[in-house]
């Protein structure tokens, strides 16, 4: 009996900590709350005021003046970075699940496993560093010009190319640390599914390319979504190696893959020793905010997540 209350105290121990985490973030942004409400999101403009003037007084909060906290550049900088590392890393997630569970012997799968994993074993600020080092001066000088010329007729992907900072090399950059999430998930998914369905499969004349794709991915449609999603809260809640190859832009709207952006957890780090300047707070507690937004932001992922695996799970049965 004390065995089983012990467990049901850790288990109850995680979603209190994330609630005392989201009390503290809502009750210290509250102020930032009030007086920026619904602008904070439809407002294209951080300035933190004035520092040099004495604080007035406006919408019941004191504040700096000049003082103006709108995140819309942010919001479209967290959603699309994420979204273009999850387009790419999903097809290479799947494919190298399918190459690992199907395609090399076991032994040889177990090693190449450990590579692929490796990738979300290694800190952040290495992949950033990587990026500044490496791929930024590859992708400016080679890959996007030559990009931009075969799909010039595409607006998005059409000149400038920019600095190497930016939109798309973000997206990289985080499909490369969203792949094993995808991956690794998958791949086990893959193996546990019962000998006997490869085998009958062979049997009926179809190839292992065609087994791996028609009778074993398509009953695993919970694990894929489930991957999918996870890797997805994962990019949406990067730092480090995004605000070292993103251009930390602000008040400044992507106009095409290539530009310069800044995301809301980026954001934060970089903005956080000017903010604490604010003799008001204001800066600091709208930063804050932001934290909340995030949190949100991950907490309707993950509800998304379960919904959907829900349903692919009424459907398959």
């Amino acid at each position: 009996m004390w065995f089983r209350r012990l467990l049901s105290g850790f288990a109850l121990l995680v979603p209190l900590v994330l609630l005392a985490i989201a009390i503290f973030l809502v009750s210290y942004a509250w102020p930032a709350i009030r007086f920026n409400q619904f602008a904070f999101l439809l407002h294209n403009t951080w300035n933190i005021g004035n520092q040099y003037a004495t604080p007035i007084r406006q919408h019941g909060a004191i504040i700096m003046p000049d003082a103006s906290f709108g995140i819309f550049f942010l919001v479209v900088g967290t959603l699309a970075s994420a979204l273009i590392g999850l387009l790419i890393a999903f097809p290479l997630g799947l494919g190298a699940a399918l190459f690992l569970s199907e395609a090399v012997p076991r032994r040889m799968g177990h090693l190449v496993s450990f590579f692929v994993e490796l990738l979300a074993a290694i800190p952040s600020v290495v992949f950033g560093l990587w990026g500044i080092v490496f791929l930024v001066p590859l992708l400016s000088h080679h890959v996007y010009p030559a990009l931009a010329h075969a799909l010039s007729f595409l607006p998005f992907f059409a000149q400038p190319t920019g600095s190497g900072y930016g939109l798309l090399t973000s997206g990289l950059i985080l499909s490369l640390m969203i792949v094993p999430f995808i991956a690794a998930t998958l791949r086990d998914a893959l193996q546990s599914q019962s000998h006997a369905m490869r085998e009958a499969g062979i049997s009926l004349g179809a190839t292992r390319f065609e087994v791996a794709t028609r009778i074993l991915l398509p009953g695993q449609k919970v694990a894929l979504a489930g991957a999918t999603m996870l890797a997805f809260g994962r990019a949406l809640g990067e730092t480090m190696a995004v605000l070292m190859v993103s251009g930390n832009a602000l008040n400044y709207l992507p106009q095409n893959i290539y530009s310069p952006i800044s995301t809301m957890a980026a954001f934060i780090v970089a903005q956080l020793d000017s903010a604490l300047a604010d003799p008001t707070g204001m800066a600091v507690r709208s930063l804050a905010e932001i934290a909340v937004l995030l949190l949100l932001i991950s907490l309707l992922v993950n509800g998304l997540a379960r919904v959907m695996i829900g349903t692919l799970k009424e459907h398959t049965l």
